[in-house]
């Protein structure tokens, strides 16, 4: 069982900044990738940021030069610092982790419960 435990998120007003933490645990064989999705209500489910284990980092086109993805492979921890928010921004954000529970399980999507982020004066 892969669980992942999220913390950060709030209240910030437009053009402030927040940071967003994720700590995977649980029986973990591999990683391919860590990251953040987020959705904001009446939308499907986006990706925000990720990180794959082969050095890969794609985001968002709408969060290019305003969020910084990070991850720490020996801690099994990804972070996401978010500068410049906009109200756009607003949605629940969910760390997602892709990989292998066992050598012989299939790659799954792991997710975490969820953080609000709400941009707003």
């Amino acid at each position: 069982q892969v669980q992942l435990v999220e913390s950060g998120g709030g209240l910030v007003q437009p053009g402030g900044s927040l940071r967003l933490s994720c700590a995977a645990s649980g029986s973990i064989f591999s990683i391919r990738a860590m990251g953040w999705y987020r959705q904001a209500p009446g939308k499907q489910r986006e990706l925000v940021a990720d990180s794959t284990s082969g050095g890969t980092i794609n985001y968002a086109d709408s969060v290019k030069g305003r969020f910084t993805i990070s991850r720490d492979n020996a801690k099994n921890t990804v972070s996401l610092q978010m500068n410049s928010l906009k109200p756009e921004d607003t949605a629940v954000y969910y760390c997602n982790v892709k990989g292998r529970a066992r050598y012989w399980s299939d790659v799954a999507d792991y997710w975490g419960q969820g953080t609000q982020v709400t941009v707003s004066s």
